[in-house]
This record gives structure tokens, C-alpha cells and sequence, in this order.
């Protein structure tokens, strides 16, 4: 059975279909509980209605938010040490670039990924095509992991102002186009429904988690034109209009970043223990880049912090492409292309060092999973450095990336020995 949860007004944002459960629902749509296949009542699930305006033809586009802080941001696209070893895409950022990148100025010119002829290629005829995307909704599928979702409950004005683009590389085409219809229009565009795939040649990585980074993260860099982007995790199927959620999540607050609070998690210390318990990296390296940052100044979040969370649900990121949002996205791409590929370690530590600079908003999960409906992926996807327990492992068994996380295997300029990760209090489930 399919039961609808409504907002606060009479619109339909989100349906919950599933196919082991019952949902009970009362008369106003609010999912109450669901029965596994046996009847036993599981816990309530984690949504509330999303208060969204009511019409989103009647939403006013407000002018662009000015740039106050930064007012030029530029990039690096050619390392002096390339000329010695083929580029990467990340470049290669040392210590003490990282830490200029940190420190705010009116122009400013930082790491951000697509180092000259490092990969990440786009094909002409969707270059030409993206020029025109202002408002983009986006999302990836790598190494075959998804199919595309289409979107549901979108108007007629937003299928018009946005751009559906679906960043693919070659080994997820070929597995799209085996399974599902893809159109192809007079200009050599590929289409899957309302998406627009947009392949990526040359992977820049060894890893598709780290693949998968580029668009999610650097999504002004891949679309320059862009003035908002909403992007989705390929797995997801939204069920909101998207002028709807810019309204929402954006406008109506005055923000330029909108990320959910995580639904178990606060602390990026325990975020890595539970990454460490569920082997999504390597151990040892994902104590690496907490001791980095505990020795850096990032203390645990507690109610004190400005932000409700040093950890956010990344598969959902709502932006307005201001300079100061563009800068954060570079600043956490190359935390992400520096350590481990788990980005909602480096998110926290990205917003603690630049401060007030960026105002975001960080709504409620239960909102989130409003958003979307969640599906499987084809396959899960598991690499072997994820299970290493030791140096020695990765070292013997040849674990080690040669595309990412160099900063692991970087001489950090500073002693690490002596420092101690804060205790962790395992207070969900999770993982």
C-alpha cells in the first residue's frame, strides 16, 4: 500500500512504497507505523511533512545573493610538480597551500579539482548543452552501481527552468543503455526520461566512491553556469518539485546551502568510529584524518557549536553557487581528494574552519527522507582497502590509491604520535 504524507499545506510531497512492509497511516497521510511480513510493528519511521509553499507557480525567484566575502574566486589548474609525473585531478595541493586555503580573502585562487588534462572529460555536444543550465537538478551513477529514478510531482514551470542532468561514466552507460530506453535527440543528446546523461570520460580515480565526489561536490565546476543546484545520490528518486525546495531550504531563509542534520550522528569522531565498525575505509587511515583534525583544533560537536551537527546527510546538497558556497565545495573536494573519500568526515571540519563565512541551513532529517524515495543499488559496491586493518595490509596487498588520498601517505609537518582520539559514545545502532 502507498501512503502519502502531506505538507503542511494541502500539496502531496511524498509517497512511502515498499514492498515487505504495511504502512498504517491516519486520515491526514502521516505514516505511523509499519508491519514486517510477519506483523510485528517496527519503529516509527523517520519523516515529518516538509512545510513547502503551495504552488510553485507562484514562487517568486528573488534576485542572486551578493557576493560579501569573497568577491573573486579562481583555480588552479596546472601544478609546478606536473611537469615531472602525469597530472591528477586533484592536483597537488601541499601542507601549506592547504592551510592559505583556508584563510579568507577578497580573491582568492585555491585547488579544485580539474587540473589540465587530468580526466573528467565531457563530450562536446553536452558541454554546448549545459551552457544554458541555470537551475540544475543533478546526480551520478558510477561504475554501473544505479539506474536513473525519474523524478515525480515536478510542474510543468520546473520541467521548463531546470536542467535533470544524470553524470554517468562510461561503464554506467553502457549499463543504462542495456537495460533501460535511451533516447538520443537531433544534437547527439542521450536521454533517460527527463534526465540528461552527461558521460564522464577518463575517470579521474581509482575508486568510484571518489568518481562519484566530482559531480556530487564540485557541481559548479562541472556546470559553470549554474546559479543552484540540487543534487540527489543516484539511489533516490525525488518527490519534490524542485522550485519547491530552493523556496523552502534557500529563499526563504536567506541561505546559500541547505544540508539535512544526520539522522544518528553529531560528532565526526563517532561518524568515524561507525565508518570504521561498518568498513567503509580503512581503518587505520580513517584514524589518520581524525588525528589531523583533532590536532588541528576540531574539537567534538556539543550543544555549545554554532551548527546543530558537524555531520550532515551529504545525498541530498541544495546551493546557491555564490562564491563563498563555491569555495566551501572546493575546500571539501580537496579534504575529500586529500584523505579518505567518506565526505561527511571533512564536511565538519570544512564549515569549523571557515566560521561565520557561510550560513547554512541544516533542517531536519526527518524532512530529508521526505524528500526522496529510496532504492537498492544494483550491487553493492565493496573495495578491498575498505577491509584493510593495518599499514602493513595495505602496503602488502597493494591497497594503496594512486589517484586519491595522497595526503595519507603524505609526511604530515607535524608530530601525530602523542595524539589521542576523544572517546567515542556509541549512542545509535547505526552500522
Amino acid at each position: 500500500r502507498r501512503c502519502p504524507v502531506r505538507a503542511s499545506t494541502s500539496r502531496l510531497v511524498y509517497v512511502v512504497p515498499h514492498s515487505k512492509v504495511k504502512s498504517l497511516c491516519r486520515k491526514d497521510g502521516e505514516v505511523v507505523r509499519a508491519l514486517d511480513p510477519m506483523g510485528t510493528p517496527s519503529k516509527p519511521l523517520h519523516r515529518c511533512s516538509i512545510p513547502v509553499a503551495d504552488d510553485p507557480d507562484a514562487v517568486v525567484i528573488p534576485k542572486r545573493t551578493p557576493n560579501a566575502i569573497v568577491k573573486n574566486l579562481s583555480y588552479i589548474t596546472v601544478d609546478k610538480r606536473d611537469k615531472d609525473s602525469p597530472p591528477l585531478f586533484g592536483g597537488r595541493q601541499t601542507w601549506k597551500q592547504r592551510e592559505e586555503s583556508f584563510k579568507l580573502n577578497a580573491t582568492m585562487k585555491v585547488h579544485c579539482g580539474f587540473m589540465k588534462n587530468s580526466g573528467a572529460d565531457m563530450d562536446a555536444v553536452d558541454v554546448e548543452y549545459i551552457q544554458k543550465c541555470k537551475f540544475v537538478v543533478a546526480s551520478g551513477i558510477f561504475d554501473g552501481y544505479d539506474a536513473p529514478h525519474q523524478p515525480s510531482n515536478i510542474s510543468l514551470r520546473s520541467q521548463k527552468l531546470f536542467c535533470f542532468l544524470m553524470v554517468v561514466d562510461e561503464v554506467s552507460f553502457d549499463f543504462i543503455e542495456q537495460n533501460v530506453t535511451v533516447k538520443v535527440d537531433s544534437a547527439g543528446g542521450k536521454w533517460v526520461g527527463i534526465w540528461r546523461l552527461v558521460t564522464l570520460h577518463r575517470p579521474p580515480f581509482d575508486e568510484p566512491r571518489r568518481n562519484g565526489k566530482v559531480p556530487k561536490i564540485l557541481t559548479h565546476r562541472l556546470f559553470p553556469q549554474a546559479w543552484y543546484s540540487i543534487w540527489i545520490d543516484g539511489k533516490m528518486e525525488l518527490m519534490v518539485d524542485p522550485l519547491l525546495i530552493l523556496e523552502r531550504y534557500l529563499w526563504r531563509g536567506k541561505y546559500t546551502f541547505a544540508v539535512a542534520v544526520h539522522k544518528h550522528h553529531r560528532s565526526i569522531y563517532e561518524e568515524g568510529d561507525a565508518i570504521k565498525r561498518r568498513k567503509r575505509y580503512a581503518r587505520p587511515l580513517v584514524d589518520l584524518q581524525m588525528k589531523i583534525y583533532y590536532h588541528e583544533g576540531m574539537e567534538p560537536w556539543d550543544e555549545t557549536k554554532r551548527m546543530p551537527s558537524d555531520i550532515p546527510e551529504g545525498a541530498v546538497l541544495i546551493r546557491e553557487h555564490t562564491t563563498i558556497t563555491d569555495l566551501f565545495s572546493c575546500l571539501w573536494f580537496n579534504e575529500v581528494n586529500l584523505f579518505t573519500p567518506r565526505d561527511q568526515l571533512s564536511f565538519g571540519y570544512v564549515a569549523h574552519r571557515l566560521g561565520d563565512a557561510l550560513k547554512f541551513f541544516m533542517f531536519p532529517n526527518c524532512e530529508y527522507n521526505s524528500l526522496f524515495i529510496l532504492h537498492r543499488h544494483t550491487r553493492e559496491h565493496s573495495s578491498k582497502v575498505e577491509w584493510a586493518k593495518t599499514i602493513d595490509e595495505i602496503l602488502k596487498k597493494g591497497l594503496k590509491e594512486s589517484r586519491g588520498g595522497l595526503g595519507l601517505w603524505t609526511p604530515y609537518p607535524a608530530d601525530l604520535s602523542s595524539v589521542e582520539l576523544p572517546a567515542v559514545k556509541r549512542t545509535s545502532q547505526s552500522g
